[in-house]
């Protein structure tokens, strides 16, 4: 499906478990703003399912809405942050440039250059789409900085926990299990070279545990395997169901910190020193390693996307962020732009 002049195709939800394609106007690119034709786009899979059955909490409406959203929760609602295009048209500087852009599954869309992040050379768009998590893991980091000959556990190995333990495999620590009850996940992350265990192997007396699991069990073994004294770091985000969480046995007379840990504020260790266009461009710069890769499931058409949030749904993508390719570009790499009409 190409877009015809002046309109764009973009993804709606429009009822719980249902969503189409609709057409829509195009408006040509203002003085400060940009053309950008999209490559790729990725599935942020928890958030997007939530969305699309409906479960923001009317308590959240406002801070869960995306940058470039259109319409309101619960429907018809237009959603999603994880596009990586080529400028086709604005400013000279920046036409031609691969970009990512925290924009729903559309086409061709106009937004101001300061809503577009330049992708590094050495980063494939289809990787680029990862930038989100890997910003929210990050993110994570520097609210919680881990220190050398730690010993630390990732609790969920999905897109949020594989990016995070990627980035811990840098540190010197003692030691880091990514703790994942599903068997493929684990294989994939033992392939990258990370300690993946299944919950029952996981070590006790953790310095520092980081939950991604989204689940109450995943939780409760995030508490279980902190030491005394130890911080638990938690990136899931529910929505509207309330999780039980265990602080009923020994979380207090162990000294158990919980702390959350969100993409909407700076992490606390740089929140004087970044902001989150430079945290965005730190998060791309760190795509450049190829075993984020693991992190990417299939690749589908867009016009299938609809069948794609179902079989999310069913669990029938084998995992991973699920990238959406464009007509006309190569998710693999670099793409050139095409003259504006």
């Amino acid at each position: 499906m190409s877009a015809a002049a002046g309109t764009a195709l973009a993804y709606w939800a429009t009822a719980p478990g249902q969503g189409e394609l609709r057409r829509e106007p195009l408006p040509r690119p203002g003085p400060g703003e940009a053309l950008v034709r999209a490559c790729a786009s990725g599935i942020s899979r928890g958030t997007e399912l939530l969305v699309r059955r409906g479960g923001v909490p009317g308590s959240q409406v406002d801070r869960m809405r995306a940058p470039f959203q259109e319409g309101t929760f619960p429907f018809p609602v237009k959603y999603g942050y994880l596009s990586v295009g080529v400028v086709e048209h604005g400013p000279q500087d920046w036409v031609g440039s691969r970009v990512f852009c925290l924009h729903p599954h559309q086409d061709r869309y106009v937004v101001p250059v300061g809503a577009l992040t330049r992708v590094p050379d050495g980063v494939p768009s289809a990787r680029a789409v990862l930038a989100g998590p890997t910003e929210t893991a990050l993110n994570a980091l520097w609210d919680a900085p881990p220190c050398a000959g730690d010993r630390v556990a990732v609790v969920g190995g999905g897109l949020i926990g594989g990016a995070l333990a990627l980035l811990l495999r840098r540190f010197p620590l003692q030691r880091l299990q990514v703790v994942e009850a599903d068997g493929d996940r684990r294989r994939r992350l033992a392939d990258a070279g990370l300690s993946a265990v299944p919950p029952e192997q996981a070590l006790p007396d953790c310095d520092l545990v980081f939950h991604a699991s989204a689940s109450e069990p995943g939780l409760a073994l995030a508490l279980s395997l902190a030491g005394d004294d130890a911080d638990v770091v938690e990136l899931s985000w529910f929505g509207s169901p309330a999780p039980q969480v265990p602080l009923g046995e020994d979380f207090h007379s162990r000294r158990l910190r919980l702390l959350a840990s969100q993409v909407s504020r700076v992490g606390a260790a740089r929140r004087h020193r970044r902001d989150p266009a430079a945290r965005l461009g730190t998060a791309l710069d760190l795509l450049s390693d190829p075993a984020f890769d693991l992190l990417l499931a299939t690749e589908r058409p867009f016009d299938a996307i609809t069948t794609a949030f179902e079989d999310l749904e069913h669990d029938r993508d084998g995992g991973g962020c699920v990238v959406l390719s464009y007509p006309g570009a190569d998710s693999r790499g670099p793409a050139t732009p095409a003259p504006h009409p």
